[in-house]
């Protein structure tokens, strides 16, 4: 049986991530905030546990709880408050890189002894395409028209650790996923997938074999390229 952890999966992407992998035959812990907005995910059959990953002390007990780990998702994130430049500053920047970077990488610290007992320790970071230079910068690609910076930055900053973390620890299967334009919260349900197609590549990644890739970036159509 694998073992999976799913952060903020108690809704949209997470959840429907969380669907697919108990599906799959995996157990799934599902990590949330706050254990009143479980019920979607107890309804599953999935494990709910309390994790806030902006919070160590969260973090550890959440990590310390499991009694072993083979797939980590880090899928939780936040948009942010700054959607241009005249609403920009520090701390709304700050905000963003504490949730979707610095998150990632207490989690992922502090399930590393957990997964370094898995015979085949698999680790997905949910990025997105508005991290992605050419797509940012390329008409006619939806990021196109994304002007956030925080958000922008904080996905750009998880596909760069996403290939370090890769470097650093070979014998794990560590990549990032861009789910696409989704219909979800963040964008007022106004993206063109369902969760089921903006799920494909996480979902694809946190079912690698010890041989797959490793330290890259996809979408639903596979390898993203520079």
């Amino acid at each position: 049986m694998t073992t999976t952890m799913i952060t903020g999966a108690n809704k949209s992407l997470g959840l429907e991530t969380t669907r697919r992998l108990i599906e799959a035959g995996h157990t799934v812990y599902a990590g949330m905030r706050d254990l009143a907005t479980g019920a979607a995910v107890r309804a599953l059959g999935a494990h709910p546990v309390q994790l806030d990953v902006t919070d160590q002390a969260s973090v550890d007990a959440a990590l310390g709880s499991l009694p072993e780990l083979d797939v980590l998702v880090n899928n939780a994130g936040i948009l942010g408050t700054s959607f241009g430049v005249d609403d920009l500053n520090p701390e709304a920047l700050q905000e963003v890189l504490d949730t979707n970077v610095l998150g990632i990488v207490r989690v992922t610290q502090a399930a590393l002894p957990l997964l370094r007992l898995s015979r085949q320790p698999v680790i997905v970071n949910v990025s997105s395409g508005v991290g992605w230079p050419r797509f940012l910068s390329t008409e006619g690609h939806d990021e196109f028209t994304v002007p956030a910076i925080p958000y922008a930055a904080s996905k750009a900053a998880v596909i760069a650790l996403t290939v370090q973390y890769a470097k650093n620890l070979p014998t794990f299967r560590i990549n990032a996923s861009d789910p696409g334009y989704t219909a979800t919260d963040f964008n007022g349900h106004g993206g063109h997938q369902t969760v089921t197609e903006g799920t494909d590549a996480t979902v694809a990644l946190a079912l690698v074999a010890a041989d797959g890739p490793t330290g890259q970036f996809h979408n639903r159509q596979g390898r993203i390229h520079y």
